[in-house]
């Protein structure tokens, strides 16, 4: 575990992945408005053992077409070890044999604050996997975690940025589990509709880089949503369409480095120019069902 460190400092995943800053080198006064802070972080995973495409409940999934589960094992592998290199805390859940999309722990809960609001999911073919996390939750250190009453798919819908939580609807999460969400957690939410349906959770359109910075894809929202955000985050990043078509959005940032797919170049370059470290991974074969780095990522937030 490592406490913050500036962006000249900060560890390195022991092999490279693709993009990551190898030789960096110390700050000079020009660099000083772009330095980032890395904060170790506590994530909760689950190993994509039962990983299949057996049904479709977003448009990236076709039953039709092969899945190499351990080529998914594999690559997921890779994804934690990157995680365990820069200093971050990774705790898994068991997978169940029957929820072959448990693999995406984002979409179990959200957790802020020390305080755990499980998910509620929409399609039949997930709803056992509320309970699943819901008892991982209890059984460590989250004594009183709720299941939502509405529909509410977690983290696939709900982004801590700052002060506020940064709430998606129009595909899965009810608008309704809005208002719940707030009363629970004491934060304001900031409702965003999602338009396309091939980005149908907010995590595949937009993720948070730090407190007071995201990057986004503007046309996966509704006119009105794209103007909260323009008010909220005017220096956001926005992701070209092949960004946002190989999920370059999905990703995780602990402040500096910033872990998504490998193929988001010109996001990675983006990045990279406002002092984020971007670390491309491959996460292909989970992309088959819709899915990527964020997907497989629940941060687990227990200070209030």
């Amino acid at each position: 575990m490592y406490g913050p460190k500036t962006a000249a400092s900060c560890p390195r995943p022991s092999t490279s992945p693709r993009w990551a800053d190898t030789s960096p080198a110390a700050p000079d006064d020009r660099d000083l408005p772009h330095m980032r802070t890395a904060r170790a972080r506590h994530y909760l995973m689950c190993r994509p053992t039962y990983f299949d495409v057996v049904y479709s409940i977003n448009p990236w999934m076709d039953p039709a077409k092969p899945v190499d589960t351990p080529l998914a094992i594999a690559q997921w592998e890779r994804l934690r070890e990157v995680y365990l290199s820069l200093g971050h805390t990774v705790d898994t859940i068991d997978p169940v044999p029957s929820l072959p999309d448990m693999v995406f722990a984002a979409n179990g809960a959200t957790v802020v604050d020390g305080r755990a609001l499980v998910a509620r999911f929409r399609d039949a073919e997930r709803i056992a996997e509320g309970p699943a996390y819901h008892n991982w939750l209890r059984d460590n250190g989250f004594s009183e975690p709720r299941t939502a009453a509405f529909v509410n798919e977690g983290e696939g819908d709900y982004l801590l940025a700052g002060d506020w939580l940064l709430a998606g609807t129009g595909f899965r999460s009810d608008p309704r589990s809005h208002d719940e969400a707030q009363e629970y957690f004491g934060r304001p939410v900031i409702g965003l509709t999602l338009v396309d349906p091939d980005y149908y959770h907010l995590d595949t359109a937009l993720t948070v880089l730090d407190e007071k910075t995201i990057a986004y894809y503007p046309a996966a929202f509704s006119p009105g949503s794209r103007s909260v955000l323009e008010r909220l985050f005017p220096d956001a990043l926005l992701a070209t369409p092949a960004d946002a078509e190989v999920f370059g959005l999905n990703a995780t940032s602990d402040g500096y480095n910033v872990v998504l797919p490998q193929n988001a170049t010109e996001l990675a370059a983006q990045l990279r120019e406002r002092g984020f470290n971007p670390i491309g991974v491959d996460l292909s074969e989970l992309l088959k069902a819709g899915g990527s780095v964020k997907c497989c990522t629940l941060e687990l937030r227990r200070d209030a």
